[in-house]
C-alpha cells in the first residue's frame, strides 16, 4: 500500500470536509453514521408527505431533478453516503464496508455481506461494476457519465471487492460516489434494468430501505419496509406515501391542518406561517445551491459579451431577495457557496470579485454593446418551480434600466425543460442545488459542451482550470483554480448568478429521528412516529 498516498488524499479531503476520514470495518461505519439506539418512538406506522417537487423518473442515473432523488434516497445506496454533522459535510462507507486508497488513483472497495436488491438479486462486486459502468459507458448515455471521465476500469477482486483505477487523481469522488447527491454511484441491478428496459424509472429496485410500490401519475409514489434492509433496526416506518402535489398552497394548508406529516419543500412566502405553527419543526440552512437567470450566448442579442456583462450589474440583489425571496436567502457573488467549507470565502462581498450591483458599471457595459437602442428578450419561466415567477417579474423593470424591455413567457413545467434542454430561450429563470463540491457546482453547467450547459457557453481557459481542478488533491491548490475560473465565468457572464438559498424540510413534531443534511434530502431511514 503506498501510504504517502493514501495520507495525501486524506488529507486533502479532510481539509475539504472537515470531519472526513476513510473508514473500514463495519462496526465503525455503522458508529460513524450515527444510527440511534434503542428509540422511545413507536416503529412501525404510514408516513405522508405531500411532493411539490418536479419527479420526473426514479432511474437514478438518468435524473436531474432533486425531488426525484429525494426518493432515491430512500430506494437505493451508493458506496457511501453523505453525512452531516452540524457543521461539516463527510463521505462513508454505505453499501462499502470499507474504502482503502492504495494510491492516489486506485480506490478498493469492501462490500457488506448478505446484501440483496429488493428482487432478490446479490448486490455483489459484479453488481457493482455492471453498475458503474452503465454510468460510465452505458447506452443510452448517462447525464452523470461524466463523473467518470477519469476512470480507467473497473476490477472485480473477489465477490466483494470491487477496485476502481482512475486515470488521474480525482478530487469529487467521493461526492460521485454517493447514492444521493452523486447518482453516479448509486447501485442498481442488472437483472431488473434488463426486465423492464427505459420503464425501469417507473418500477425502480434498489438495496435500500424502502421497496417501490406504486407511482400514480399526477397522484402518488408509495414505498414499504425493506424487511430484510443490511442496517440494524431501520427502517422503522412501515411506509411511505409521497403525495404529488402541483399547487404548493393545497400543501401547506394540508400540512397546517395535519392532514399530512411532511413536506419535500416549501415555497417562501409560507415558511414563516409554517414556524410559527407550534405542531411542526422546519429544517433549512443555506445549502450548495445557487439561483441565476441564465443567458443563451448563442442567440443575439445575448451573444454579446458587453450585454450579459451589463445585465449581471444592473440586477440589485439586496431588493431581489426582499422582493422575490421574502428576505430568505444571502447575495451570491459566484456559484460557489457557504457549505464548501474549503473553497468558500467568506469575506467576498468585500472582495470586488464576482458580480454584484453597479447600475453605472452596467450602463457602461451596455453602451459597449453592438446593439444600441430599445432591447427586447423574453424570460422562459415557469410557476411550477420553487420561486414560481417573482424573480422573474422582479428583475424585469431592473433590466428596463439599461434598455431591455423584457417580457416574461410562462410556460408548463414540461415545457419549460423542453425547451431549456434544446437552448430555446433568450433567458431563463432557474436554479442549481445540492452541490458539495466546487466541481459539480460549475462544471457540467459550464464546461465546453457539457450536457448542463444550457447557455451554450465557450471558454478554453475556464476549460483547463476547472479540468485540472478535477485532478489536484491539495486544497489551497484547488481553491486558487477555481478562483480564476471563477473569474473568466462572471466576467464573461453567461448567467447573472443571483442567490444562495434554504433549502426547507417541513415535519410534523411526532415525526422523530430524522437527519438533516445540506444536500436537499429527505431520508427516512432513521424516522418513527
Amino acid at each position: 500500500m503506498a501510504i504517502n498516498h493514501k495520507q495525501i488524499l486524506a488529507n486533502s479531503l479532510a481539509a475539504r470536509f472537515g470531519r472526513r476520514r476513510l473508514l473500514q470495518g463495519a462496526g465503525a461505519a455503522v458508529a460513524a453514521a450515527g444510527l440511534p439506539t434503542v428509540a422511545s418512538a413507536a416503529e412501525g406506522g404510514h408516513i405522508k408527505l405531500a411532493w411539490i417537487d418536479f419527479v420526473d423518473t426514479l432511474d437514478p442515473h438518468f435524473t436531474s431533478y432533486l425531488g426525484a432523488i429525494k426518493i432515491h434516497n430512500n430506494i437505493y445506496n451508493g458506496l457511501l453516503k453523505v453525512e452531516y454533522d452540524g457543521e461539516k459535510v463527510s463521505f462513508v462507507p454505505d453499501l462499502a464496508e470499507s474504502w482503502t486508497l492504495l494510491d492516489d488513483k486506485t480506490h478498493l472497495f469492501k462490500l457488506r455481506k448478505g446484501v440483496k436488491f429488493h428482487d432478490g438479486e446479490v448486490c455483489d462486486a459484479e453488481a457493482v461494476k455492471w453498475s458503474v459502468e452503465r454510468v460510465w459507458r452505458g447506452t443510452p448515455k448517462s447525464p452523470h457519465a461524466w463523473k467518470y471521465d477519469y476512470l480507467e476500469s473497473v476490477e472485480v477482486i473477489d465477490p466483494l471487492t470491487v477496485k476502481l483505477n482512475f486515470k488521474k487523481p480525482y478530487a469529487f469522488l467521493p461526492v460521485a460516489l454517493t447514492g444521493s447527491t452523486g447518482r453516479a454511484g448509486t447501485i442498481v441491478p442488472r437483472k431488473a434494468i434488463e426486465k423492464y428496459g427505459k420503464d425501469f424509472g417507473r418500477n425502480p429496485v434498489g438495496t435500500g430501505p424502502f421497496k417501490f410500490v406504486s407511482w400514480k401519475e399526477n397522484d402518488s409514489i408509495v414505498l414499504e419496509k425493506n424487511p430484510d434492509y443490511f442496517e440494524p433496526g431501520l427502517p422503522k416506518l412501515d411506509r411511505a406515501t409521497f403525495l404529488i402535489m402541483k399547487e404548493a398552497s393545497s400543501a401547506v394548508a394540508a400540512m397546517l391542518a395535519g392532514r399530512v406529516d411532511g413536506m419535500s419543500n416549501s415555497p417562501l412566502q409560507f415558511i414563516n406561517q409554517l414556524k410559527a405553527n407550534q405542531s411542526l419543526v422546519v429544517h433549512g440552512e443555506i445549502e450548495g445551491n445557487y439561483s441565476l437567470m441564465a443567458m443563451n450566448c448563442r442567440r443575439a442579442p445575448f451573444d454579446d459579451v458587453n450585454v450579459r456583462r451589463a445585465v449581471g450589474f444592473a440586477i440589485d440583489r439586496e431588493a431581489l431577495i426582499k422582493q422575490a425571496f421574502f428576505g430568505i436567502g444571502i447575495q451570491a457573488y459566484t456559484p460557489i457557496s457557504p457549505p464548501m467549507t474549503g473553497f468558500f470565502d467568506k469575506n467576498i462581498a468585500k472582495s470586488g470579485r464576482g458580480q454584484f450591483f453597479d447600475l453605472e458599471k452596467a450602463k457602461a457595459f451596455r453602451a459597449k454593446a453592438k446593439t444600441q437602442g430599445a432591447i427586447e428578450a423574453v424570460i422562459l419561466t415557469s410557476e411550477q418551480g420553487q420561486y414560481g415567477t417573482r424573480v422573474a417579474q422582479t428583475i424585469v423593470p431592473m433590466l428596463d434600466k439599461i434598455g431591455i424591455k423584457a417580457k416574461l413567457e410562462l410556460v408548463e413545467r414540461a415545457a419549460w425543460i423542453s425547451r431549456r434542454n434544446a437552448g430555446d430561450f433568450h433567458m431563463l429563470d432557474m436554479t442549481w442545488s445540492a452541490d458539495l463540491d466546487p466541481d459539480e457546482t460549475i462544471f457540467p453547467e459550464w464546461h465546453t459542451g457539457n450536457a448542463w450547459n444550457f447557455s451554450g457557453w465557450s471558454n478554453t481557459d475556464f476549460d483547463k482550470l476547472v479540468e485540472q481542478a478535477q485532478v489536484v488533491l491539495d486544497v489551497k491548490t484547488r481553491r486558487d483554480l477555481y478562483v480564476k475560473a471563477e473569474d473568466i465565468l462572471m466576467d464573461e457572464a453567461p448567467m447573472a448568478i443571483l442567490t444562495h438559498m434554504p433549502e426547507f424540510k417541513i415535519l410534523s413534531k411526532k415525526v422523530k429521528g430524522f437527519k438533516y443534511t445540506p444536500a436537499d434530502s429527505l431520508d427516512l431511514h432513521t424516522v418513527s412516529f
